[in-house]
């Protein structure tokens, strides 16, 4: 990380908080150099509260503590993204974020898995499963969506929730192995929806 400017904002910078599973913007804070060692150290964001004049690591009084996964600085090296797990709902208020706005969608997940794909066809591993399915090629790829489709059709026939969502992410993940395969991006397949939406 570039070194950051704390002088610029009169001894303190902005610390923006992201959800590191939904990327949906928490909440804002000031930070100190005291104040972002701690959070660099302990992995729990810890802000310099200006009301308490103090150091104050968010969720000590809630317990909804946020878990640092990721760090970056800005351009200007005056403001912090931080990405994090939220323990439960971030605002004092009782609200998702500090803006009011609900934080449920998990799809930005699925670029995450996308990532795990790919390094896994582009750096092998003996114990990986999905190389293992990258070495049997296209065609056995394909097989296995095919058998992944027909089981979620058959628990579909059914009132089992865990077994229809279990079959439905081993579907989803196959297709996503088969994509990568045929050398196409999950972003690809939503630019198709997003053309046939707007017709």
């Amino acid at each position: 990380m570039a070194e950051i400017n704390f002088e610029k904002g009169n001894g303190m910078i902005v610390a923006i908080v992201q959800d590191y599973r939904t990327n949906m913007v928490l909440m804002t804070g000031f930070m100190t150099p005291e104040a972002y060692e701690k959070t660099k150290q302990e992995q729990i964001v810890t802000f310099f509260s200006r009301t308490k004049n103090r150091l104050w690591t968010k969720g000590e009084t809630s317990g909804n503590f946020l878990h640092v996964k990721d760090m970056k600085l800005d351009c200007d090296g005056d403001a912090l993204l931080i990405k994090a797990l939220p323990d439960g709902v971030t605002c004092h208020t009782g609200a998702d974020t500090c803006w009011f706005e609900k934080n449920d969608g998990k799809s930005v997940f699925l670029n995450h898995l996308k990532q795990v794909i790919r390094d896994r066809k582009n750096n092998p591993s003996d114990q990986s499963y999905t190389t293992s399915l990258f070495k049997k090629g296209v065609n056995k790829i394909a097989q296995k969506v095919g058998e992944e489709a027909v089981e979620l059709v058959i628990e579909a026939k059914d009132d089992n929730k865990e077994l229809f969502l279990g079959e439905a992410a081993d579907l989803l993940f196959h297709y996503m192995v088969l994509l990568e395969q045929k050398g196409y991006d999950l972003d690809e397949v939503i630019d198709v929806l997003e053309k046939r939406h707007t017709k």
